[in-house]
């Protein structure tokens, strides 16, 4: 029923166009025919395009990147938040959904892994809604509901979704349904429109995300082996703990709002938007418990607001040139408030002191300043082949102060009906995400009370070096062609990058808070192959996709890693941790008669682990006994069915029911096993599951 505003979308397109960019679209007809359709997270949506490696909490690497995505509303830059197990943007707002990466053109900058552009849905269509029940395996309970209209110039649209169940993070054991793993989560939306006149509308996005995650628990254990002086450490008289019964729980918290004025007059069409995101991340520990397994129990919040302007424009200066000019500027005020429980530890012996936990606080706050600009022709140098070249410059006043100017040039070349050749360049600027950029004070946990060098805690890290994250700074190729054959199109799409401050990131403590850090230099390489075909009542698409990615020499955060890691690191090129060197994603819809058959498929080779060895290697700072992220994880491949019937008039509105299966065969398969670096805990992917989801239209 709902779409994205046909003639906004059309002018916003003039200004953005993705002219030698690799770009996968996905409709909303297409997501509602995948198995769980809307009721399915975005990631899991995004996931079925091709170079997207899954990972745990929800985390995609897109062409090998950890993470570096920006998403985009209606082509309005969305500040990035905390969220971490959350999906901030439901499915169910999209008219459109698009994934675009590779040699992007320079409107699009500072997260370049992939840009996630939704044209959101809006009430042009006519008044009406539905209303949607939808659960299952895992105590699943779902409710939802959507609807829209217009009066006049004035359209809008607003939707609502509840969600719980048992299943909230990855299970760290494989079993079905974890130990304490229950999730609520809240999400609201809502799209407003005005058409000013016949050149210009104001539109206004007003957005909220509320949820509440259990930190699941594997059964059996009773203390994660701390010691201190080769003897258990002891808190508060007490030295085990069943691992059953620990209670870790995080809240995350999201709200947004996007405000845009746009304008097509003659040749020019401008966009002017107001955007503003504030969200909040809170881990309440396990005091006893979490020291016990982990040395330290951390009560850690961090709260981040942004805002900004984003204005862009198109002049369509002859039939040859097509100018396009940007100036984006954000404000981002990042706070985090952590508060410590450790033991008191001799430094020279390592024995404990006191069973009693030491309080460390330790907060902070940190303003960031982002102004960037861009400036491109788009030039047809003939009808059938455009030269798209610009230049953008970012400035970023953070932790580091640091800029760079960042030339682009893409060729695409379509000598027949259904061939295109595309060839770009890129040179990027990605600052690591601030918000993301840790406040702890190393020294607080190596030497806790002032004057007393002698005594440590059971948090020390192995090193006090903590170098403040760099901006990375790369070149990325960008080469591919695209085949059109009737119904069917094939792709076939392949890139390089090289990097200097290469940012990766990880898990180092119990919160499920992010860390970034860089590797010295960084490459990346890869090549991907598609598939589609569209014809009548079935369509199908396949995505198959090679690619390695390695960083060398940790140069930052130091003190997350041990010395002999980084003597390694320094003289050797290791995987990242989310390197999977093959990715494949297939799915088919078959409509036969009024009822509609689905599924689709996900396979992995595996991420990456530490890899234990037999004999040490000897660095300078002494033995290491595995290579970091030395080890590929066991592949796996995961199906998804689903079969639905739309019953075109049940009390004069239609109604549909579907039946999905998730995990179809019932892989037992491992995400993470706990090692690697930034790895903190094992994840598996979801156990069999069955869903049932009714939709009426009203």
């Amino acid at each position: 029923m709902w779409s994205s505003p046909p003639g906004a979308s059309t002018a916003r397109d003039t200004i953005r166009p993705q002219v030698g960019a690799s770009t996968y679209s996905l409709s909303a007809q297409t997501i509602k025919t995948l198995p769980q359709g809307e009721n399915a997270s975005l990631n899991k949506v995004i996931l079925q395009a091709p170079g997207v490696a899954q990972d745990s909490y929800g985390q995609l690497h897109i062409r090998g990147e950890h993470n570096g995505l920006q998403f985009r509303l209606n082509g309005v830059i969305l500040p990035e938040g905390l969220s971490v197990f959350s999906q901030a943007l439901s499915p169910r707002l999209a008219g459109d959904v698009e994934l675009i990466t590779g040699a992007l053109p320079a409107q699009y900058g500072l997260r370049t892994a992939g840009i996630i552009d939704i044209a959101t849905k809006s009430g042009e269509a006519g008044h009406g809604g539905s209303i949607s029940l939808y659960g299952g395996s895992h105590q699943d309970f779902e409710p939802s509901i959507e609807f829209g209209g217009s009066w006049g110039a004035f359209n809008y649209f607003v939707s609502g979704r509840y969600q719980q169940n048992d299943l909230g993070i990855e299970s760290p054991d494989g079993r079905s349904d974890p130990i304490h793993d229950h999730t609520k989560q809240l999400q609201g939306f809502a799209y407003l429109e005005d058409t000013l006149d016949a050149d210009s509308r104001l539109s206004l996005i007003l957005g909220t995300s509320n949820q509440r995650f259990q930190i699941p628990n594997v059964a059996g254990e009773l203390n994660g082996g701390i010691m201190a002086a080769g003897a258990p450490i002891e808190v508060n008289g007490q030295t085990t703990f069943p691992s059953q019964d620990l209670d870790e729980n995080q809240r995350e918290s999201t709200q947004y709002a996007v405000l845009s004025y746009l304008r097509t007059s003659g040749r020019f069409t401008g966009q002017v938007s107001l955007f503003a995101r504030y969200s909040s991340l809170r881990f309440a520990p396990d005091v006893v418990g979490d020291i016990l397994y982990n040395g330290i129990a951390e009560a850690a919040g961090k709260i981040d607001r942004a805002g900004g302007v984003q204005a862009e424009g198109a002049y369509r200066l002859n039939d040859a040139h097509t100018l396009r000019a940007g100036l984006i500027v954000q404000v981002d005020r990042s706070s985090s408030a952590t508060t410590s429980q450790v033991l008191l530890l001799d430094a020279a012996t390592g024995a404990q002191l006191s069973a009693q936990p030491f309080t460390i606080i330790d907060n902070g706050a940190k303003t960031a300043q982002t102004y960037s600009a861009y400036l491109q022709d788009e030039w047809k140098l003939a009808s059938h082949l455009t030269f798209n070249y610009g230049l953008r410059f970012d400035q970023f006043f953070g932790y580091r102060d640091e800029n760079q100017f960042s030339p682009r040039a893409n060729l695409v070349w379509t000598p027949a009906p259904g061939t295109t050749f595309h060839a770009g360049y890129a040179r990027y600027f990605s600052p690591p995400p601030f918000e993301l950029v840790a406040n702890e004070t190393v020294q607080k946990f190596t030497t806790p009370i002032p004057g007393q060098p002698g005594v440590t805690t059971t948090a020390a890290p192995p090193l006090a070096a903590d170098t403040t994250p760099f901006a990375e700074r790369a070149h990325y190729f960008d080469v591919g062609v695209s085949q059109r054959f009737g119904a069917f199109t094939a792709t076939v799409d392949s890139y390089y990058k090289r990097s200097n401050h290469l940012i990766d990131e990880g898990q180092f403590g119990a919160p499920v808070i992010l860390t970034p850090f860089n590797y010295q230099d960084g490459r990346q390489y890869g090549v991907e192959l598609t598939g589609s075909y569209a014809k009548g009542l079935l369509s199908a698409y396949a995505n198959f996709a090679y690619g390695v990615a390695q960083g060398r020499n940790w140069i930052s955060s130091q003190f997350n890693f041990t010395q002999a890691a980084i003597d390694y690191s320094m003289g050797h090129y290791i995987y990242l941790d989310h390197d999977e060197r093959y990715t494949v994603s297939a799915g088919v819809s078959y409509l036969w008669r009024t009822i509609r058959f689905g599924g689709d498929l996900i396979y992995g080779s595996g991420l990456r682990a530490d890899e234990p060895l037999s004999i040490p290697i000897q660095t300078p700072a002494g033995p290491l006994g595995e290579i970091p992220n030395g080890e590929e994880l066991p592949g796996y491949a995961q199906v998804n069915l689903s079969v639905s019937h739309k019953f075109e008039n049940v009390g004069g509105t239609p109604l549909e029911v579907r039946f999905d299966v998730v995990n179809a065969f019932d892989e037992v398969y491992q995400i993470r096993n706990g090692q690697g670096v930034g790895v903190f805990a094992p994840q598996y992917g979801p156990r069999r599951g069955f869903f049932l989801g009714v939709t009426k239209d009203f």
